[in-house]
């Protein structure tokens, strides 16, 4: 017996169901769904819902919207940078090579979570203040994404003194 020989057991491979495809088919006309009625429709009911009343239907909280702006971070922590050798760049593709980021989103984000030892150049990522400073403290440097300006550094000129 060879490997070109091999074939499945009789009966093994059974064809799906054609529904609705004439009556000759054995599943035409209603397609195996009966006569008639909700079941038989398109649709149906939501998951969950019995009636209306069904408590957790009635009770479930309303409220709250999507917001399709939302930016979605992948998040390392200064603890998992550990792994990059000592005066190594740190950047997104060197983060998704090394399989700390899948790389998805395309943003990244360092938090201060945990210990850093070794010192690391980090460019092209989103950096938290406590991650900065813990960064800096172990002799890196971070180069932050241009991004929004703060407000706290725009200077007021409004004269309140009405002359």
């Amino acid at each position: 017996m060879r490997l070109h020989d091999l074939r499945p057991a009789a009966g093994a491979h059974r064809g799906r169901k054609r529904l609705g495809r004439g009556n000759a088919s054995g599943q035409g006309t209603t397609a195996g769904k009966g006569t008639k009625g909700q079941k038989a429709r398109s649709g149906g009911a939501k998951n969950g819902f019995r009636g209306m009343s069904s408590r957790n239907q009635r009770t479930a909280k309303r409220r709250g919207f999507n917001n399709i702006f939302k930016r979605q971070f992948e998040v390392v922590n200064v603890s998992r940078l550990s792994a990059f050798e000592e005066g190594s760049t740190v950047n997104p593709a060197s983060l998704s090579e090394s399989g700390i980021v899948a790389g998805k989103t395309g943003n990244i984000k360092v938090l201060g979570d945990g210990d850093l030892k070794v010192r690391l150049r980090i460019e092209g990522v989103h950096v938290s203040a406590g991650a900065r400073r813990k960064i800096e403290d172990a002799g890196g440097t971070v180069e932050s994404l241009p991004g929004k300006k703060s407000t706290e550094s725009e200077e007021t000129t409004n004269d309140s003194s009405g002359a």
